[in-house]
């Protein structure tokens, strides 16, 4: 039984380690705002419709 309380401790240990470091990366980083553009081929837009026929 000792084995098994150790083991859960260091899981739970660790899963606060993991929580504090993400929760420290939500508050303290900050995302950079640039402008992105993306070219689409005219293509893309207006696809050449097929004869459903042939």
């Amino acid at each position: 039984m000792p084995t098994l309380f150790r083991f859960v401790v260091t899981l739970t240990i660790l899963a606060g380690i993991v929580y504090g470091a993400m929760f420290a990366l939500a508050m303290f980083v900050e995302p950079r705002k640039a402008e992105m553009s993306v070219r689409i081929p005219p293509e893309k837009l207006n696809p050449k419709k097929t004869d459903p026929s042939q």
